[in-house]
């Protein structure tokens, strides 16, 4: 909690004091009107389709006791009002009032795929040795930022935060507010593609992150991603490169597949750590080898941080293991992009189940103008994997599945099928031994699938 006296937030967002009283302290902010955890700030953002301006008198009945305003330049009210221009821009100016309030050091996590994972990932391998901060819920985002910042402790060792970008220039923005010590990129992909245009172009925005690092921090780059590698260089920060190449100071090395989970060695310099994970995918040894660096970095004993992230099992709707009537659902339904369907159908074609191994893809959003060729690109790359058979949902996934009949694919495909005719489907189908996949963006809802096979 943020315990901000009514006074310095209006000194902070250069705003005005419309009634209330300006001794009285904020503890939380808030942009949900119907949520509050006791004496909190409303935010009210000016959305596309919603003006939360709208619902100030609900924030005040669900508890908060002052609102920000951009709609108001009088006021009489039992309540605090503070007028500002522009909410979010105030929002963010409190984002920066918390973080100068504390001295913790920070991480910084982004990438195209997988940040959620290795920020988490990041936050368990510290964790053997440090007490962590680490952003909650899916607060990454020039909004959600703000407010991981106001939720802060001043007395943990550290922080590990996740930085997103949807837009040009927000990824720079939160990165300043943020103030890092260190930040890590994961990859770059053509998530949000629509936006920026080229991956070369995503690669310069994700680099932005190095804005609000520290002259002295540290930079941690996937030296396995060729765009990153090539870009190394483009900033002021001398790159430390993670991965499996022989090119990376951090490196994984000797991976294996043992009783269904991965194992590797951790490697730097003459260090040598055996590693296990105990969540799917080869790609996630990438995602650890940057975890054990950051670890190391900053001063814990990597055996210890090795067998914390042993510990480390995934997320909801990430690779999501569950096991229901001798058949194995994989949930990857949490959001997509190209790179991470085709690593999700890799984790599919190596699950050790002896019966048929089906993957249910939808569309994947916010891939721009050539949409339908990175689904088809999709389909090209899995058309020779090893599984039995694909159901396709959505009208972009479809061409998945023209590019796999035009390369001869001997898989069996599905179309135009709803996601209450694919549950009832699997579940006449499926059998014991059987591993159904499911990966699209979020707002496809494949997770109703999951839920209708799990009931």
């Amino acid at each position: 909690m943020i315990n901000i006296k009514i006074k310095d937030i209006v000194e902070a967002v250069d705003g005005v004091l419309l009634c209330g009283d300006e001794n009285q302290e904020i503890k939380h902010i808030s942009i949900d009107s119907r949520q509050s955890k006791g004496n909190d700030l409303f935010v009210p953002i000016i959305g596309e389709k919603v003006d939360a301006h709208n619902f100030i008198s609900q924030a005040f009945d669900s508890g908060c006791i002052a609102t920000l305003t951009s709609k108001h330049k009088e006021m009489n009210h039992t309540h605090s009002f503070i007028y500002v221009k522009d909410t979010i821009k105030a929002l963010h100016d409190i984002g920066r009032l918390c973080r100068s309030r504390t001295t913790v050091p920070v991480v910084g996590v982004t990438g195209s795929v997988g940040k959620t994972t290795t920020r988490e990932m990041i936050a368990t391998a510290l964790s053997a040795e440090k007490s962590i901060y680490k952003t909650g819920k899916n607060y990454n985002s020039q909004i959600g930022v703000p407010i991981t910042l106001s939720e802060m402790p001043n007395d943990v060792d550290m922080a590990v935060l996740e930085l997103g970008m949807n837009v040009p220039g927000e990824l720079g923005l939160i990165s300043k507010m943020t103030i890092l010590d260190a930040a890590v990129v994961t990859n770059v992909g053509v998530a949000h593609i629509e936006f920026f245009g080229t991956k070369e172009k995503i690669c310069e925005e994700k680099l932005t992150i190095t804005s609000g690092l520290k002259e002295n921090g540290l930079l941690f780059l996937n030296g396995d991603d060729e765009l990153l590698y090539q870009y190394k260089d483009s900033t002021s920060f001398t790159p430390i490169l993670y991965g499996t190449s022989p090119r990376c100071t951090y490196r994984g090395e000797n991976i294996a597949m043992k009783n269904g989970k991965y194992t590797f060695e951790f490697v730097f310099d003459t260090i040598r750590i055996p590693v296990t994970l105990s969540v799917l995918g080869v790609h996630n040894v990438v995602n650890a080898v940057g975890a054990l660096a950051v670890a190391h970095k900053f001063g814990v004993d990597l055996t210890k941080a090795a067998k914390a992230l042993e510990g480390f099992t995934g997320f909801m709707n990430r690779l999501e293991v569950h096991k229901v009537n001798g058949y194995t659902i994989i949930d990857d339904t949490y959001n997509a992009s190209p790179d991470s369907m085709k690593a999700g159908i890799d984790v599919l074609c190596g699950m050790e189940e002896k019966g048929k191994k089906i993957a249910v893809l939808g569309d994947m959003f916010e891939l721009g103008e050539q949409s339908s060729n990175y689904h088809y690109q999709v389909g090209k790359a899995i058309s020779e994997k090893p599984f039995d058979f694909a159901i396709l949902v959505g009208k972009q996934a479809s061409y998945i599945g023209k590019a796999m009949e035009d390369t001869q694919s001997n898989i069996p495909i599905m179309y135009e099928m709803s996601n209450e005719e694919v549950s009832k489907y699997l579940k006449r189908t499926l059998t014991a031994g059987d591993v159904v996949y499911l990966k699209a963006s979020n707002g496809m809802k494949l997770k109703e699938i999951t839920a209708s096979l799990l009931s």
